[in-house]
């Protein structure tokens, strides 16, 4: 992952603009920019919006988009604010996705971005030397309790990022999902965390709700053990229908 560090600093000591975000330690997410550069979205959805990484490059890929980000913990909430807050057309929401509204237990990790409603299993110690540090408590809502069907502007992105909770994070989006013209969505081929959905269950949850697998980028590779994750897109197979187009 040092390489991706040093790329991502080169990026933005090319780019002015982008020096206040580096000076917070928020460098845009530039590894998603090889799936995601050939589309003009309108409305981009970040569940999982840890620090605004993925959402300061979705700003510079998509200007005038609007962004509705997600992330339950404080602290990474906090510099997301202190990066994103002046942007305003990124809404940042303190909560989790999930298929039931409520409060649920999440185990905070060494590493923020990490963090999981699931238990971290020994295979994510070994692999990327994550533990965890505690356990706190945060809010979870069905997305469509945070934006509506008349928010999804076509063409409209789900951008999952949520350490093993996809499943549950697209069980949540459901009632909203035929606003989305495409899935960005990272996938683990091996359990990281107890009980966690692979990617073949990812597959089949897009593959019944319309979409077809498109790209699969930013693959994990460990040298014993073969791949362990990456990044899947996912197209709708006919244009989405929904409200806002």
């Amino acid at each position: 992952m040092q390489w991706l560090t040093i790329k991502k600093g080169v990026f933005c000591a090319l780019r002015p603009p982008l020096w206040p975000l580096l000076a917070l330690r928020v460098a845009p997410a530039i590894e998603h920019i090889a799936a995601l550069s050939r589309f003009s979205f309108r409305t981009v959805v970040d569940v999982g919006g840890n620090r605004g990484q993925f959402a300061a490059i979705a700003r510079r890929l998509f200007p005038i988009a609007q962004i509705y980000s997600f992330e339950p913990l404080a602290g990474p909430a906090t510099s997301f604010i202190n990066a994103l807050g002046r942007d305003g057309k990124i809404q940042l929401f303190n909560n989790a996705i999930g298929p039931v509204s409520g409060s649920a237990p999440i185990y905070v990790t060494t590493r923020d971005d990490s963090s999981s409603l699931l238990k971290p299993g020994t295979a994510q110690s070994e692999i990327f030397g994550v533990q965890t540090e505690r356990v706190d408590q945060i809010t979870v809502r069905r997305l469509s309790d945070c934006i509506s069907n008349a928010d999804l502007q076509a063409p409209a992105l789900l951008k999952v990022d949520v350490q093993g909770g996809e499943l549950d994070v697209l069980e949540g989006s459901a009632d909203l999902i035929a606003g989305f013209d495409a899935i960005y969505v990272e996938c683990s081929y091996l359990q990281l965390y107890e009980d966690q959905p692979l990617y073949a269950d990812i597959a089949r949850w897009a593959d019944g709700h319309g979409f077809r697998l498109a790209g699969v980028y930013n693959q994990h590779v460990d040298a014993l053990r073969g791949p362990v994750q990456a990044d899947f897109l996912f197209l709708r197979a006919e244009p989405s229908t929904g409200a806002g187009k």
